[in-house]
Order: structure tokens, then C-alpha cells, then sequence
């Protein structure tokens, strides 16, 4: 096992070196090649060669080099560093202009200004409509209004949950309470309609309900008439 085991290592160590040998081999004419490709210095060997098969190529190789394209490239990379710049100063502003928008969008001020105001002809409205049955309306017209109501419930909630800037919110509630208010100025006169039809319908129930003397009358009316037919025989 341990000759086989050396046997290996000396195989492993010979081909290292080999590769080591074959790695590091230099080609000069390659050299000057890369050389002549890259920078435009030195010359393209063997000359015979290239004089030969690529004389044109021979011609323009040390002016068609790599270099000058690499500074064209350094140079429009250096005169992009004003754009970038104003580039990256307008993103910075923008991204602070975006931040003062969200935290507008996030935090909903202009409730805390417009909220108790709606809070309270929501309740009025809410009252208004309790009182339907009361003045004499119907459960289906109950239903109705309680539907209008459910209506604006919703557009408050979705107003404060949309994402809007604060002066928009503003507009929009401060139209959900004109709303509001024309709404339960609609049903007030509709509750003073119910109550004044309620009045007058107990006004004409009264009156009908007059006790019928009409028997009474006649009676009495024919007592008379023959009081007065005896008076007239006793003459």
C-alpha cells in the first residue's frame, strides 16, 4: 500500500510540473500580437508573416487599437458624472417629496378637523329616522332611509381608508356633510308631512264619531206636531 500510495504521489507531482512548464510557456509573437491589439505598441512578428497574409492588417493594426476606445469610453463616462449627479440630487428630492406625501396619506388630519361635525348629523339623521314609525310611517320607509344612512356610513369609511392627500380627504368630507345635511332636511319635511296627515286623520275620526240623534229628533218633532193637532181639536 505504500509503494502504491508513493507511486501516486511521484505520477501527481510529475504532472504538476508539467503543467506548471506548459502553463508558463512564452509565445512571443502572440505577445506582440495582444500587445500591438490592446496598446498600438510594438510590432506584429513574424514580420514575413504578416507581410505576407495580412498586409493590410499589418497597416492598421497599431492605429485600430483597443486604447483609443477605451478612452473614448473614459471620457463619456466622465462627462456622464454631471447628469448622474442631477440625476441622483432630483431622485433625492423626489424621494423626500414622496415621503411628505405618505406620511399625508397616512395620517388623516383632516377628520380630527371635519369628524365631530359629521359624527353629529349622523346622529341627527339616525334620530330623524327613529322617529318614522312614531309620526305615522311605514316599516318599508323606515327601511328606506335606514339604507340612506348605511350609504354614508360607507363613504366616510372608505374616505378614511382611501389613499389621498389630506386636502382631497378635506373635500371629500366636507361634501359627505352637505349630503348629509340636505338628507335630513328631506326627511324632516317628511316627518312634519307624516305628522300633519297623522293630525288630521285623528281630526276626521273625531268627527266622524258625532252620536246619531237623528231617532231623537224625529221622535221629539212628531211629539210636537201632535201637540199641536190636539191643541187644535180642543178649539
Amino acid at each position: 500500500m505504500k509503494r502504491i500510495f508513493l507511486s501516486v504521489i511521484v505520477v501527481w507531482s510529475m504532472q504538476i510540473v508539467n503543467a506548471q512548464r506548459i502553463t508558463y510557456n512564452h509565445d512571443n509573437a502572440k505577445m506582440n500580437q495582444v500587445t500591438v491589439q490592446e496598446t498600438g505598441a510594438g510590432t506584429l512578428t513574424p514580420d514575413l508573416y504578416y507581410s505576407t497574409l495580412h498586409k493590410r492588417y499589418k497597416k492598421t493594426a497599431n492605429a485600430e487599437n483597443k486604447m483609443k476606445y477605451r478612452t473614448a469610453v473614459g471620457i463619456s463616462a466622465y462627462n456622464q458624472i454631471d447628469d448622474s449627479e442631477k440625476l441622483d440630487s432630483a431622485l433625492v428630492k423626489r424621494a423626500e417629496i414622496e415621503a411628505l406625501n405618505m406620511a399625508d396619506r397616512q395620517v388623516d388630519l383632516a377628520w380630527l378637523a371635519e369628524g365631530k361635525k359629521i359624527e353629529s348629523k349622523m346622529s341627527d339623521l339616525e334620530r330623524n329616522i327613529n322617529r318614522i314609525m312614531s309620526v305615522g310611517g311605514s316599516n318599508a320607509q323606515t327601511q328606506l332611509w335606514r339604507e340612506s344612512y348605511n350609504k354614508f356610513v360607507t363613504a366616510i369609511t372608505t374616505t378614511k381608508q382611501a389613499y389621498m392627500p389630506n386636502s382631497h380627504r378635506k373635500k371629500e368630507y366636507l361634501q359627505i356633510y352637505a349630503d348629509i345635511t340636505q338628507a335630513n332636511a328631506t326627511l324632516i319635511k317628511f316627518l312634519v308631512q307624516l305628522n300633519t296627515r297623522s293630525a288630521t286623520a285623528k281630526l276626521l275620526a273625531a268627527s266622524c264619531n258625532k252620536p246619531d240623534s237623528r231617532g231623537q229628533i224625529a221622535s221629539a218633532a212628531m211629539n210636537r206636531w201632535r201637540g199641536a193637532g190636539w191643541s187644535a181639536i180642543r178649539k
